[in-house]
């Protein structure tokens, strides 16, 4: 089949990859090359460098509605386009292209989580079960009909970075399931249903910051959800510290909100929050490396100081 493919990060790339060894006829649309790194040299897409290692057309585009988008997908002529965590609003001009329509592979079970961080805010928020849509694309966000879904669980200890690499392939197997359910004719569109809709925002970096006066279940899902970017982060005596591992502790309460209530290299470092204590198992100091906390407590004596 001629396929657009419409994808930019990690998350597109097992998708990517999976129409390239089904043996499709493909282009690759994506995001221009972006500034990274301390010198800010120009980085292409990861989808863009699995495109160019299999001698797949790339085109880039910081907006594809607009008319040099249309006019290269409208060349290109594919009979379905595809996308996976784009990054870009698509207009009905660019959707009426293909006869067969655009297929979205989306990691939530919608119309949970329609829009940005889906992966994030679905561990910030506590779930403990999620999983991947394919839906057929409207210029709405996410509202287009459900084609396909499949579920699973969230591990009480599970980052987003690692739920996020899991659902990449687990959306690349489902969109394998829906394009041959496509060519089958057994695809049966369903709307979703409005009243169970919730979308969720982008992420920013203070997002990540931690408010020990919730209960240690919710700060731990914090930490879970922004790891690894933009990362959980708290001020300690005017020092903003990032708290990159936790662990919920079954040890008795005590001290104040945010105190240090137990901080020994032996025992590990134990912070209380409105409701029980939260070991912290790895942290990060200004100017320092990941570390460790029994490891980072040999150098930074913390007992007794308050997280604010």
């Amino acid at each position: 089949m001629r396929i657009a493919f419409l994808g930019t990060p990690d998350f597109a790339v097992p998708s990517f990859e999976m129409l390239i060894k089904e043996g499709h006829e493909l282009a690759l649309f994506t995001n221009p090359d972006r500034p990274k790194g301390r010198h800010g040299a120009l980085t292409p897409p990861p989808t863009k460098d699995l495109a160019q290692k299999h001698g797949v057309p790339v085109y880039q585009f910081e907006k594809i509605r607009l008319p040099e988008g249309v006019a290269a997908l409208k060349a290109f002529a594919p009979e379905l386009m595809v996308t996976a965590a784009f990054g870009q609003i698509l207009s009905q001009e660019n959707l009426d292209i293909p006869p067969l329509g655009c297929i979205n592979v989306h990691a939530s079970l919608l119309p949970k989580y329609r829009g940005a961080a889906p992966i994030q805010w679905a561990i910030i928020n506590g779930e403990t079960v999620t999983g991947v849509t394919t839906m057929l694309t409207e210029v709405g966000l996410d509202t287009g009909p459900i084609l396909l879904q499949k579920e699973t669980p969230i591990g009480a200890d599970e980052t987003a970075g690692e739920l996020f690499d899991r659902l990449a392939i687990l959306g690349a197997g489902l969109l394998k399931e829906t394009l041959t359910a496509l060519a089958a004719g057994t695809l049966t569109p369903r709307p979703q249903n409005e009243a169970e809709a919730s979308r969720c925002t982008m992420i920013k970096k203070e997002t990540g910051r931690v408010d020990f006066s919730q209960p240690a279940q919710r700060v731990h899902d914090l930490v879970r959800g922004v790891s690894p970017w933009p990362g959980a982060h708290a001020e300690i005596e005017g020092e903003t510290v990032k708290l990159w591992r936790t662990r919920l502790s079954d040890r008795p309460e005590r001290g104040e909100v945010g105190e240090c209530v137990i901080a020994d290299p032996k025992e590990g470092l134990f912070v209380q929050t409105g409701k029980g204590l939260i070991e912290i198992i790895e942290l990060q100091f200004p100017g320092g490396k990941r570390m460790e906390a029994k490891a980072a407590l040999l150098g930074h004596p913390m007992r007794g100081k308050r997280f604010v």
